[in-house]
Protein backbone atom coordinates (compact mmCIF):
# COMPACT_ATOMS: atom_id res chain seq x y z
CA UNK A 1 0.00 0.00 0.00
CA UNK A 2 2.96 2.17 0.94
CA UNK A 3 4.50 1.71 -2.60
CA UNK A 4 1.54 2.43 -4.06
CA UNK A 5 1.28 5.78 -2.26
CA UNK A 6 4.19 6.68 -3.69
CA UNK A 7 3.99 5.80 -7.01
CA UNK A 8 0.58 7.93 -7.11
CA UNK A 9 2.61 10.37 -6.02
CA UNK A 10 4.95 10.16 -8.74
CA UNK A 11 2.00 10.06 -10.95
CA UNK A 12 0.26 13.13 -9.50
CA UNK A 13 4.02 14.68 -10.60
CA UNK A 14 4.09 14.08 -13.95
CA UNK A 15 0.50 14.82 -14.38
CA UNK A 16 0.93 18.19 -13.67
CA UNK A 17 3.84 18.32 -15.69
CA UNK A 18 2.65 17.17 -18.83
CA UNK A 19 -0.58 19.06 -18.00
CA UNK A 20 1.24 22.29 -17.96
CA UNK A 21 3.03 22.05 -21.73
CA UNK A 22 -0.69 20.64 -23.13
CA UNK A 23 -2.66 23.20 -21.19
CA UNK A 24 -0.28 25.90 -23.12
CA UNK A 25 0.50 24.40 -26.40
CA UNK A 26 -3.63 23.72 -26.36
CA UNK A 27 -4.98 27.22 -25.53
CA UNK A 28 -2.54 28.58 -28.12
CA UNK A 29 -3.18 26.39 -30.91
CA UNK A 30 -7.24 27.09 -29.99
CA UNK A 31 -6.49 30.62 -30.49
CA UNK A 32 -5.63 30.34 -33.88
CA UNK A 33 -8.27 32.08 -36.48
CA UNK A 34 -8.23 32.14 -39.86
CA UNK A 35 -8.13 35.16 -40.83
CA UNK A 36 -7.73 36.91 -44.45
CA UNK A 37 -5.89 39.95 -44.23
CA UNK A 38 -4.79 40.74 -48.16
CA UNK A 39 -5.66 37.34 -48.91
CA UNK A 40 -3.15 35.88 -47.02
CA UNK A 41 -3.90 33.56 -44.12
CA UNK A 42 -2.97 35.06 -40.79
CA UNK A 43 -0.20 32.33 -39.47
CA UNK A 44 -1.12 30.42 -36.51
CA UNK A 45 -0.92 31.75 -32.57
CA UNK A 46 1.64 29.21 -31.77
CA UNK A 47 3.96 29.36 -34.83
CA UNK A 48 4.07 33.08 -34.59
CA UNK A 49 4.65 32.38 -30.52
CA UNK A 50 8.01 29.59 -32.08
CA UNK A 51 8.63 32.30 -34.53
CA UNK A 52 9.48 35.25 -32.35
CA UNK A 53 10.82 33.01 -29.32
CA UNK A 54 13.74 31.72 -31.95
CA UNK A 55 14.50 34.91 -33.92
CA UNK A 56 15.06 36.76 -30.23
CA UNK A 57 18.07 34.24 -29.11
CA UNK A 58 19.06 36.57 -26.28
CA UNK A 59 21.08 36.49 -22.94
CA UNK A 60 18.18 36.39 -21.01
CA UNK A 61 16.42 33.44 -23.50
CA UNK A 62 20.13 31.04 -22.46
CA UNK A 63 19.56 31.93 -18.76
CA UNK A 64 16.27 30.55 -19.10
CA UNK A 65 17.07 27.91 -21.00
CA UNK A 66 20.04 26.95 -18.96
CA UNK A 67 17.57 27.33 -15.83
CA UNK A 68 15.36 24.78 -17.05
CA UNK A 69 17.76 22.50 -17.95
CA UNK A 70 18.66 22.54 -14.40
CA UNK A 71 15.28 21.98 -13.53
CA UNK A 72 15.08 19.01 -15.06
CA UNK A 73 17.77 17.60 -14.00
CA UNK A 74 16.87 18.06 -10.36
CA UNK A 75 12.80 16.93 -10.92
CA UNK A 76 14.41 13.79 -12.79
CA UNK A 77 16.60 13.14 -9.39
CA UNK A 78 14.32 14.26 -7.09
CA UNK A 79 11.90 11.19 -8.64
CA UNK A 80 15.13 9.27 -8.40
CA UNK A 81 15.65 9.60 -4.85
CA UNK A 82 12.85 10.73 -2.68
CA UNK A 83 11.20 7.52 -2.30
CA UNK A 84 10.71 4.68 0.32
CA UNK A 85 12.69 2.26 -1.21
CA UNK A 86 15.61 4.75 -1.28
CA UNK A 87 15.26 6.85 1.58
CA UNK A 88 13.66 3.69 4.14
CA UNK A 89 15.01 0.85 2.63
CA UNK A 90 13.13 -1.95 4.27
CA UNK A 91 16.17 -4.33 3.79
CA UNK A 92 17.97 -2.22 5.79
CA UNK A 93 15.46 -1.08 8.86
CA UNK A 94 14.96 -5.07 9.06
CA UNK A 95 18.84 -5.64 9.22
CA UNK A 96 18.61 -3.22 11.94
CA UNK A 97 15.83 -4.61 14.10
CA UNK A 98 17.50 -7.88 14.12
CA UNK A 99 20.70 -6.70 15.02
CA UNK A 100 18.82 -4.86 17.84
CA UNK A 101 16.49 -8.41 18.46
CA UNK A 102 19.81 -10.32 18.93
CA UNK A 103 22.36 -8.05 20.55
CA UNK A 104 24.60 -7.71 18.11
CA UNK A 105 25.36 -4.15 19.14
CA UNK A 106 29.19 -3.95 17.40
CA UNK A 107 27.21 -4.95 14.40
CA UNK A 108 24.83 -2.40 14.88
CA UNK A 109 27.00 0.30 15.39
CA UNK A 110 29.30 -0.32 12.14
CA UNK A 111 26.33 -1.11 10.10
CA UNK A 112 24.94 2.44 10.73
CA UNK A 113 27.85 4.13 10.28
CA UNK A 114 27.64 2.66 6.71
CA UNK A 115 24.72 3.00 6.27
CA UNK A 116 23.44 5.87 3.98
CA UNK A 117 19.93 5.60 4.90
CA UNK A 118 17.47 7.86 6.64
CA UNK A 119 16.86 5.77 10.11
CA UNK A 120 20.83 4.68 9.61
CA UNK A 121 22.05 8.42 9.43
CA UNK A 122 19.56 9.50 12.47
CA UNK A 123 20.11 6.41 14.82
CA UNK A 124 24.96 6.43 14.67
CA UNK A 125 25.08 9.63 16.48
CA UNK A 126 22.60 8.32 19.39
CA UNK A 127 24.37 4.56 19.78
CA UNK A 128 27.54 7.08 20.11
CA UNK A 129 26.65 8.64 22.62
CA UNK A 130 25.71 5.51 25.29
CA UNK A 131 25.79 4.44 28.24
CA UNK A 132 23.54 7.47 28.68
CA UNK A 133 19.89 7.20 27.17
CA UNK A 134 18.97 10.72 27.72
CA UNK A 135 22.02 11.74 25.66
CA UNK A 136 21.37 9.40 23.12
CA UNK A 137 17.38 10.75 22.54
CA UNK A 138 19.18 13.99 22.37
CA UNK A 139 21.52 13.03 19.85
CA UNK A 140 18.60 11.86 17.91
CA UNK A 141 16.09 14.04 18.04
CA UNK A 142 19.17 16.37 16.67
CA UNK A 143 20.34 13.88 14.01
CA UNK A 144 16.67 13.80 12.93
CA UNK A 145 16.63 17.20 12.87
CA UNK A 146 19.68 17.79 10.35
CA UNK A 147 18.80 14.81 8.03
CA UNK A 148 15.14 16.10 7.58
CA UNK A 149 16.79 19.71 6.27
CA UNK A 150 19.37 18.39 4.04
CA UNK A 151 16.22 16.42 2.66
CA UNK A 152 14.47 19.64 1.87
CA UNK A 153 17.22 21.54 0.98
CA UNK A 154 18.28 19.08 -1.84
CA UNK A 155 14.70 19.97 -3.38
CA UNK A 156 15.14 23.72 -2.36
CA UNK A 157 16.68 24.96 -5.58
CA UNK A 158 13.61 23.94 -7.42
CA UNK A 159 11.46 26.47 -5.11
CA UNK A 160 14.34 29.17 -6.39
CA UNK A 161 14.67 28.43 -10.12
CA UNK A 162 9.92 28.76 -9.42
CA UNK A 163 10.65 32.13 -8.06
CA UNK A 164 13.50 33.33 -10.56
CA UNK A 165 11.29 32.30 -13.75
CA UNK A 166 8.87 35.05 -13.61
CA UNK A 167 11.65 37.36 -12.48
CA UNK A 168 14.10 36.58 -15.73
CA UNK A 169 11.02 36.58 -17.83
CA UNK A 170 10.34 40.53 -16.26
CA UNK A 171 13.87 41.31 -16.83
CA UNK A 172 13.85 40.22 -20.52
CA UNK A 173 10.48 41.79 -21.35
CA UNK A 174 11.57 45.17 -19.76
CA UNK A 175 14.80 45.32 -22.08
CA UNK A 176 12.75 44.39 -24.97
CA UNK A 177 10.34 47.35 -24.10
CA UNK A 178 13.37 49.86 -23.50
CA UNK A 179 14.46 48.31 -26.95
CA UNK A 180 11.09 49.04 -28.84
CA UNK A 181 10.60 52.78 -27.46
CA UNK A 182 13.93 53.53 -28.34
CA UNK A 183 13.82 52.49 -31.83
CA UNK A 184 10.56 54.58 -32.07
CA UNK A 185 12.20 57.34 -30.60
CA UNK A 186 15.30 57.40 -33.48
CA UNK A 187 12.52 57.13 -35.96
CA UNK A 188 10.79 60.20 -34.06
CA UNK A 189 7.67 58.80 -33.49
CA UNK A 190 7.34 58.33 -37.21
CA UNK A 191 8.03 54.05 -37.14
CA UNK A 192 5.71 52.07 -38.27
CA UNK A 193 3.45 50.59 -35.82
CA UNK A 194 3.62 47.17 -37.19
CA UNK A 195 6.97 47.71 -36.55
CA UNK A 196 6.84 48.69 -32.83
CA UNK A 197 3.64 45.94 -31.78
CA UNK A 198 6.02 43.18 -33.27
CA UNK A 199 9.06 44.47 -31.22
CA UNK A 200 6.42 44.54 -27.88
CA UNK A 201 5.35 41.26 -28.94
CA UNK A 202 9.09 40.18 -29.11
CA UNK A 203 9.80 41.08 -25.43
CA UNK A 204 6.66 39.68 -24.41
CA UNK A 205 8.19 36.13 -25.10
CA UNK A 206 10.62 36.55 -22.46
CA UNK A 207 7.35 36.65 -20.27
CA UNK A 208 5.83 33.36 -21.40
CA UNK A 209 9.14 31.54 -20.89
CA UNK A 210 9.34 32.52 -17.78
CA UNK A 211 6.28 31.43 -16.55
CA UNK A 212 6.93 28.20 -18.27
CA UNK A 213 9.97 27.56 -16.37
CA UNK A 214 8.03 29.05 -13.24
CA UNK A 215 4.96 26.56 -13.20
CA UNK A 216 6.41 23.35 -13.79
CA UNK A 217 9.10 23.60 -11.02
CA UNK A 218 6.89 25.58 -8.37
CA UNK A 219 4.02 22.35 -9.33
CA UNK A 220 7.11 19.62 -8.81
CA UNK A 221 8.52 21.59 -5.87
CA UNK A 222 4.97 21.34 -3.65
CA UNK A 223 4.98 17.48 -4.62
CA UNK A 224 8.38 16.71 -3.40
CA UNK A 225 7.91 18.59 -0.22
CA UNK A 226 4.67 16.89 0.44
CA UNK A 227 6.40 13.30 -0.17
CA UNK A 228 9.52 14.22 2.11
CA UNK A 229 7.86 15.62 4.58
CA UNK A 230 5.87 11.92 4.80
CA UNK A 231 8.96 9.97 4.16
CA UNK A 232 11.15 12.03 7.19
CA UNK A 233 8.25 11.82 9.55
CA UNK A 234 7.77 8.21 9.00
CA UNK A 235 11.83 7.50 8.66
CA UNK A 236 11.92 9.56 12.44
CA UNK A 237 9.11 6.99 13.46
CA UNK A 238 11.06 4.57 13.07
CA UNK A 239 14.44 5.19 14.48
CA UNK A 240 12.25 6.65 17.37
CA UNK A 241 11.20 3.04 18.04
CA UNK A 242 14.46 1.47 17.43
CA UNK A 243 16.16 3.56 20.03
CA UNK A 244 13.04 2.46 22.57
CA UNK A 245 13.93 -0.91 22.02
CA UNK A 246 17.37 -0.73 23.03
CA UNK A 247 16.07 0.93 26.41
CA UNK A 248 14.66 -1.85 27.91
CA UNK A 249 17.87 -3.95 28.10
CA UNK A 250 19.26 -0.73 29.82
CA UNK A 251 23.11 -1.10 31.03
CA UNK A 252 23.71 -4.44 29.10
CA UNK A 253 22.95 -2.83 25.68
CA UNK A 254 24.55 0.58 26.56
CA UNK A 255 28.18 -0.83 28.04
CA UNK A 256 28.23 -3.02 24.53
CA UNK A 257 27.49 -0.17 22.90
CA UNK A 258 29.94 2.37 24.92
CA UNK A 259 32.58 -0.69 24.32
CA UNK A 260 31.81 -1.15 20.76
CA UNK A 261 32.21 3.26 20.13
CA UNK A 262 35.41 3.08 22.18
CA UNK A 263 37.35 0.55 19.70
CA UNK A 264 36.00 2.40 16.42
Amino acid sequence: MRRYGNSKARIALFAVLIGTILFSVGTTIAQEAPAEVAKTTRPGMFSTLMGLILSHMDMVFAIIMLCSVIAVTLIVKSLIHVRASVMIPESSTNAIREMIANKFFNNLLASTEKDPSFVSRALNPALKRAPSFSAMKEALETAIGEETAEQFRKIEYLNIIGNLGPLLGLLGTVLGMIDAFAALQAAKGAANPADLAGGISAALTHTFLGLMLAIPCLAAFGVMRTMVDRLTVRGALIAEEMLLAIKPQAAPVTKKLSAAGADA
